[in-house]
């Protein structure tokens, strides 16, 4: 079974998560700096987060966490990104004019909805894959399974290739992002049920067949 490291930047429901991990028969390591990444040769790294964006990257630089994502993404390690996380992997955010970590270019925009669209969105709501076999859809549906969002902030890449599934909440937005064995939803899974179950399962997956644990 993979070992799973979880970065604990303060900001995130780790017993949720964690518990997720050991439900899909993985093994969850949680880090709050890089020589604990290092120490726990992992198969594979999670950065989730509730909150606030500033905090979350602010949080990852001041614990050097920031550049061991970005090392890790950048050697197309097995990496997976949860609500904030897959917010700042981003160059920038209208939440408080924050920088993200810039390893995919685009913006997080807030959203700009008419009245009768709540914001936060928050809630289920039904996705749709659009990248064909990716490696996290297995087991699920291609354009009808829902998962629980809570956010007021929605990821706009520049790179279009980059989206993995989109949701509507008046109008399209990025429900989630691929890009080699780089994932990351806008959604939480561990807060989705079965099918929430399935993407940690999938990403697990994905860790065990990786090389050897770093």
């Amino acid at each position: 079974m993979p070992t799973i490291a979880v970065i604990d930047n303060g900001l995130c429901n780790l017993g949720s998560v964690t518990k997720a991990f050991e439900a899909v028969g993985a093994t969850p390591k949680v880090v709050r700096t890089p020589a604990e990444v290092a120490a726990a040769r992992v198969d594979g790294l999670v950065l989730p987060g509730v909150g606030a964006l500033t905090d979350c990257v602010a949080s990852l630089k001041s614990s050097g966490l920031a550049e061991t994502v970005r090392a890790w993404i950048a050697a197309d390690r097995p990496f997976l990104g949860v609500c904030l996380g897959m917010q700042a992997l981003f160059v920038s955010s209208e939440e408080g004019n924050t920088a993200g970590l810039g390893i995919f270019p685009g913006k997080v925009l807030r959203f700009r909805l008419p009245p009768e669209f709540k914001i936060p969105h928050m809630g289920w709501n039904t996705v749709r894959f659009v990248q064909p076999a990716s490696p996290l859809q297995t087991g699920l549906r291609a354009d009808d399974e829902s998962f629980y969002f809570v956010h007021s902030f929605h990821c706009v890449p520049t790179d279009p290739a980059l989206v993995l599934a989109e949701c509507d909440y008046g109008a399209p937005f990025t429900a989630a992002i691929a890009r080699g064995r780089c994932f990351a939803t806008q959604f939480h899974p561990e807060k989705s049920q079965a099918k929430g179950l399935q993407i940690y399962r999938n990403f697990a997956s994905v860790a065990a067949a990786s090389p050897a644990a770093v």
